[in-house]
């Protein structure tokens, strides 16, 4: 079963990835996000369907402490975080956790040739 990417932030976060093909996704509006972004977070964890859930970087503040946990333990579906700078939403360590092989560390071991 194919599994689909879901986008949760503000609408001016969201459209880009609307316009690129993304068909699951929650608009949280700047200014609900202390009282909607749980909830859009929450119903996104647990649908079958979504493999990635991509956030701003931002946005992990204004999430609750439990379901701040949730989202950067799980595994299926992950989190990918954006726009917080270089290494921004840990993906190396997120990939390395889900699959289980580390598939950076080949090109590191290349660059030192």
């Amino acid at each position: 079963m194919s599994q689909e990417i879901a986008v949760i932030g503000s609408p001016d976060f969201t459209t880009g990835f609307r316009l690129a093909g993304v068909r699951k996704f929650a608009n949280v509006p700047d200014d609900e996000k202390d009282a909607e972004l749980d909830d859009a977070v929450s119903r996104t964890l647990n649908d079958d369907d979504v493999g990635i859930i991509v956030m701003h970087d931002d946005d992990l503040t204004h999430l609750s402490r439990n379901v701040r946990n949730d989202v950067e333990t799980s595994v299926e579906p992950t989190l990918v975080t954006l726009g917080g700078g270089a290494g921004s939403g840990g993906l190396r360590d997120k990939i390395k956790r889900a699959i289980g092989i580390d598939l950076m560390e080949e090109d590191e071991q290349g660059d030192n040739e």
